[in-house]
């Protein structure tokens, strides 16, 4: 494996992105990736299998997040630059295990945007019946895959727009669900222990279980640092970033789990769990609410499916800049919209062809399995670069060089055990092929994957 390790003396030149977003835009964009309404999408699976504790495994999953977020947040300021776990663990540790986590966490990115094109379909034929859901598909793919290559300002506008819509609609139904319930049970009705224990049905080996479910809600906060060369100030606002996406989710979410759970406490009675929130909101709101949340889950994969769409094509992007990937293609970048063009439209195609094929079920259970994959990885190179390899400048710290992502990674790595078999298989062979990928760049692991300067990063 020493034979891997990168050259670090090569060209300090190279194709670069510009710093155009600020703070709020990078916050909000993370936003927008995870979605305010993510728990809304995983509510009724995860409270079924907690047993009525969904709330419990939102904020266990925001533990595991936050932890992941400050190590995120360390590597950047040591490598600002695009390519999220790929690059932090191929420069932090070894390029071989960065490019098995960037693999690891390209599954992610490209299953992300195809799970968005599925649940958006199915709910565009929910409201059009008339509609064939390769059509709906397709208008789907094309519209975000055309609004992401007109540059990332572009996509930053459309994201606030979408945050608008989606917080008007949750804000909605908090107001009328805590209406609801002091009409039927008084002020005592909105104060519960119920939700977060009962001695006669906690079973913390559900809610592990549950949890990797749950943690679903997360997914997509990282992609901040995907866009981490085109921030001002990268050094600070990347964690800052990422650390408040997490934290916002966690708590925006666990508040409408909670009210959820008050105003449907019969976690067994769904309906339809997979669509079990907009069950809730209906009961609230009556039809209005209910077919304005509908409409709401299918504007929340429009943001979602942008920001998926952009991190996977910047991971590509950085892996092809750094010759892991043909430079010629994956490293263009468009020379008015200053996006990486070709990767934005083979995403998008990817995600059209990918939705015919998989199931939402299928989808949704493969989405974890890469990306605490990629967690685990870069838990593990705050570890390695900042305890056992410190950088010039910095003294060693245990508790954030050695507690805080020992237990990021521990945390990680039980929610990736708790996933389903379908999901450990179809990601097993995801990661063969990325061995055959990376053993043929290196003349099958004779020669060593070679990096450019950090400098043109900075």
């Amino acid at each position: 494996m020493s034979e891997a390790i990168a050259d670090l003396s090569g060209s300090t030149t190279g194709p670069h992105l510009q710093r155009v977003l600020s703070l709020g835009d990078l916050f909000w964009y993370g936003v927008v990736s995870v979605t305010p309404s993510a728990t809304a999408t995983v509510f009724g699976l995860a409270d079924e299998r907690s047993r009525g504790y969904v709330v419990v495994t939102i904020l266990a999953g925001m533990v595991a997040m936050i932890l992941t977020a400050i190590s995120y947040g360390r590597m950047a300021s040591l490598y600002p630059s695009a390519g999220s776990a790929y690059t932090y663990v191929s420069r932090g540790i070894n390029p071989i295990l960065g490019f098995a986590a960037g693999w690891a966490m390209l599954l992610d990115y490209l299953v992300i945007p195809v799970f968005c094109v599925i649940y958006a379909a199915l709910n565009l034929q929910r409201a059009l019946p008339w509609l064939p859901f390769v059509v709906g598909s397709a208008i789907f793919a094309a519209g975000v895959t055309l609004l992401n290559l007109h540059g990332i300002r572009s996509t930053a506008r459309t994201n606030r727009i979408l945050l608008f819509l989606m917080f008007a609609v949750l804000f909605s139904f908090i107001v009328l669900a805590v209406r609801y319930l002091l009409i039927r049970h008084g002020a005592a009705g909105l104060f519960s222990f119920a939700p977060f224990y009962n001695p006669a049905t906690f079973s913390v080996r559900r809610i592990v279980g549950a949890t990797s479910f749950a943690a679903l809600t997360y997914l997509g906060f990282d992609a901040v640092t995907t866009l981490a060369e085109e921030v001002n100030n990268p050094r600070r606002n990347v964690m800052l970033a990422a650390l408040g996406v997490c934290v916002f989710t966690g708590l925006f979410g666990a508040l409408l789990m909670y009210l959820g759970q008050l105003v449907w406490p019969d976690y067994s009675s769904f309906h339809n769990p997979e669509t079990a929130f907009v069950d809730v909101t209906g009961r609230v709101g009556g039809l209005l609410l209910l077919q304005a949340t509908a409409l709401l889950l299918v504007v929340a994969q429009v943001g979602s499916g942008l920001t998926a769409q952009v991190g996977a094509a910047r991971l590509l992007f950085g892996m092809g800049r750094e010759n892991v990937l043909p430079p010629r293609i994956f490293a263009r970048i468009h020379p008015v919209h200053n996006t990486p063009d070709l990767n934005v439209i083979l995403i998008g195609v990817a995600a059209f062809v990918g939705a015919q094929f998989l199931t939402f079920d299928l989808t949704a259970e493969i989405l974890n399995f890469g990306a605490f994959l990629g967690f685990m990885g870069v838990n593990a190179a705050v570890f390695w670069q900042y305890w056992l390899h410190c950088p010039p400048g910095r003294s060693r710290n245990f508790l954030t060089d050695v507690v805080l992502p020992l237990l990021g990674f521990s945390f990680c790595a039980i929610i990736w055990w708790g996933l389903a078999s379908p999901a450990k298989i179809a990601g097993s062979i995801w990661l063969l092929i990325g061995a055959v990928v990376v053993g043929a760049r290196t003349h099958w692991y004779r020669r060593p994957l070679r990096l450019p300067d950090a400098a043109i990063y900075e």
